[in-house]
Formats: C-alpha cells, structure tokens, sequence
C-alpha cells in the first residue's frame, strides 16, 4: 500500500506551489533542460486517460525563433510573462488519437470504432483528456522543483496555423514553466471550503 506523502512534498505539490504570472518579472533568469523537460514528460505520460487514449501533445516553446513565433498569437497580458519564461509548453489534443488505439488499448481491438466517424466523441475525449494531461504536467514539473504558470489568453487558430499546420492537432491551453521569482507573488485568492461546493452522498 503506498504511504502519504511527506508534508514537504505535500507543501511542494499543494500548500506553497502558486502560478507564477502577470509580468517577465514573474520568472528568474535560470534555464530549464532538456533533461528536465524529458524528466517531466515521463511523469506526465503516466496519467490516466479514457482507453489509455493519450490525446495531448505538447510543444515545449524554449529558443528564441520558436518564442518570436509563438509572441504574435498571445494576448497582450501573457506577452511579456511568456517571453520571459524559460518555457512555455503549448498542450495540445490530437484529434487523431484513435488512431494509436490498437497500440495504446489493446484489451479492445475494436476501440477505434468507438470514435472514427464520431467528431463529438473525438472532440470531447481530446479536450478532457488533454487538459487532465496538461493537469499532470503541471504537477510533474513541480514534483520536479519548478514552478508553473498555466493560461488561455492566446489565439488558438494563429497557434494552430503555426505548430501544427497539416495535422489534426489543435491548442487547448499554454503553461510557462521555470523557476518562479517569488517576490512578485500576491497573497493567495480565497478557495471554496468543502461544505461550500462538496457533497458525500
């Protein structure tokens, strides 16, 4: 049976872990690698999706040419934060993943059935599963002692059109991610208690 985890990582993963934003001040000139980035793709592949489907795929923003190119499709607000953050990974769903069924979902040889030819059935399993992907990115990259800035506030057709132009690929949201410059950080907004928004039934 697995323990719980040490009120450190808790504190890590949870209590003390905050979105970094707002401004390039946001983020600290330190560099993430390749190595780190690998790291964090191999914790984040492991999370759980419907028939292990595996729809995102992420585009970790990182040189100088791939950011000019990223800048025009961002709002003015996420501009200067996302440039200065040592990366900024695009996750996004493919709308093709079935596809990958036979190898991915073997248990079910007849899984792609389950989509091809069903666009609000690939449509709504790329975004969920992708965003709860994209949820694990987040948490493996602070397992990992970074820091996180996860946002909408862009073009998603411009992004399209520019990293994955020819494919069935499609934007769903952006992160930053690096090390966060905590004297920028405001105290954190209010959160629901349980009673407020929970029921056990």
């Amino acid at each position: 049976m697995s323990e719980v985890l040490s009120e450190a990582a808790l504190d890590q993963l949870f209590r003390t872990a905050r979105t970094y934003r707002r401004s390039a001040e946001a983020w600290l000139d330190k560099p993430v690698s390749d190595a780190q980035l690998h790291a964090i793709y191999d914790l984040a592949r492991l999370a759980p999706t419907s028939a292990n489907a595996s729809p995102a795929r992420f585009v970790f923003v990182r040189s100088p040419e791939a950011k000019a190119r990223l800048a025009p499709a961002l709002d003015r607000g996420n501009r200067d934060q996302s440039m200065a953050a040592p990366v900024t990974v695009i996750v996004a769903a493919d709308h093709a993943f079935y596809e990958h069924l036979p190898r991915l979902y073997k248990e079910s040889p007849d899984a792609i059935d389950w989509f091809a030819g069903k666009p609000a059935a690939i449509e709504g399993t790329a975004f969920r599963n992708s965003s709860l992907q994209g949820a694990y990115l987040i948490m493996a990259a602070r397992a990992m002692g970074l820091d996180c800035g996860p946002m909408s506030g862009f073009n998603n057709t411009l992004v399209d059109e520019t990293f994955f132009a020819g494919t069935k690929i499609r934007s769903n949201f952006l992160i930053n991610i690096g090390y966060g410059n905590p004297a920028v950080l405001r105290p954190r907004e209010d959160r629901f208690a349980f009673d407020e928004v929970c029921r056990i039934v």
